[in-house]
């Protein structure tokens, strides 16, 4: 008779961000994510300055699991350690069978170390309801991710009618598309999204991440931008990861509307990346119940629901960096109707502390 198994708890450890074993297992992990990459944790410290941190569990020296966290310092929203920095996904990756505390619990230690009173974790192995100081979520945002048609009319019939009918519309006007990473496509990016998210009432980031990204992503990372014709309306940052297009940072002017430039700019990204050979479309998360929530729905995509968790330490207010909170309703409104060339001046020196 055999004994019964029980798996060896990891040893945990501080590590250096850029440990080159890191990279050699995430490419073994099938649920590892490009926000779990060295690259990503060197680019958010390079343009924001917020520092890598990197937990590591190891079972006879070797590497078992990690966890790569970004040290966030904000004069608004406070300290935190956020797995990752600026992303929607990461947190802790562990081989099947390893348990995951460890590092929840090596986390915790790094956190009250480093006098941070937060911890968030955007996926991966979260800890359950209950745990010492941690708060699970699964209602706050919801993912959307489909496979790529064989065709460009597949593509369009795979879409409900109504929606369909806008992508046909945006596919007639007279637009030009550009595909590329240079300063021309970062230009044209920048001043899209950062009138798009001015518009929805949130700071945009620093351009030097739209940048240190696409520097260290190389090949894996573009910008599709829709043009009306000298002026951009519509602009992507895509990510390209195991046959996954991640439209990631993207945005339309007012222009963009009735243009259906956004219509347009989506579609030709399917169809860009079908071109790459990739397989499936990742639209990214948004807020449940949001108006990007539900236009992803109208692309007919199906909402899955994100398990996030959040720890708080003991005597701590829960850290509210949420741009859609009741609490920020407010200065939503009164963002809105900032001037762009002010709203482009102070925005990035308050996103950056948003992580």
């Amino acid at each position: 008779m055999n004994a019964p198994f029980f798996p060896v708890t990891p040893a945990v450890r501080w590590a250096d961000p850029a440990d080159r074993r890191v990279d050699a297992f995430l490419h073994d992990q099938p649920q590892a994510t490009p926000f779990h990459a060295s690259r990503w944790l060197a680019a958010v410290e390079a343009a924001t300055g917020h520092r890598a941190r990197l937990l590591v569990a190891e079972q006879g020296g070797r590497l078992v699991g990690v966890l790569p966290l970004s040290e966030i310092h904000s004069p608004i929203f406070g300290r935190v350690l956020a797995s990752t920095g600026f992303a929607v996904s990461g947190g802790v990756l562990v081989e099947e069978g390893v348990p995951a505390e460890p590092l929840w619990q090596a986390a915790t230690e790094l956190a009250t170390r480093l006098s941070c009173p937060s911890i968030e974790l955007r996926g991966g192995a979260v800890p359950p309801d209950g745990l010492a100081g941690w708060t699970r979520r699964s209602e706050s945002h919801c993912g959307f991710v489909t496979a790529l048609a064989a065709s460009d009319e597949a593509q369009l019939l795979a879409i409900p009618r109504k929606q369909r009918a806008e992508v046909r519309k945006g596919l007639e006007g007279a637009l030009t598309v550009t595909i590329g990473s240079g300063p021309r496509d970062r230009a044209a990016h920048y001043a899209v999204y950062a009138e798009s998210v001015r518009n929805l009432g949130t700071p945009v980031f620093p351009r030097a991440l739209f940048a240190a990204v696409l520097d260290r992503f190389g090949t894996d990372a573009d910008i599709l931008t829709v043009w009306s014709g000298p002026q951009p309306v519509a602009s992507v940052l895509s990510l390209y990861h195991r046959g996954l297009v991640m439209p990631y940072w993207g945005g339309g002017t007012r222009d963009a509307r009735p243009l259906r430039a956004n219509d347009r700019m989506y579609f030709e990204l399917m169809r860009h990346a079908r071109a790459r050979g990739c397989h499936g479309f990742d639209f990214g998360r948004s807020k449940t119940g949001s108006g990007a929530y539900h236009f992803k729905r109208n692309w007919g995509f199906t909402p899955e629901p994100l398990v996030y968790a959040s720890w708080t330490a003991s005597g701590q207010l829960a850290r509210d960096a949420d741009p859609t909170s009741d609490r920020h309703r407010a200065l939503i409104a009164a963002w809105q109707r900032l001037p762009l060339r002010v709203a482009n001046r102070v925005g990035p020196w308050i996103a950056r502390g948003l992580g």
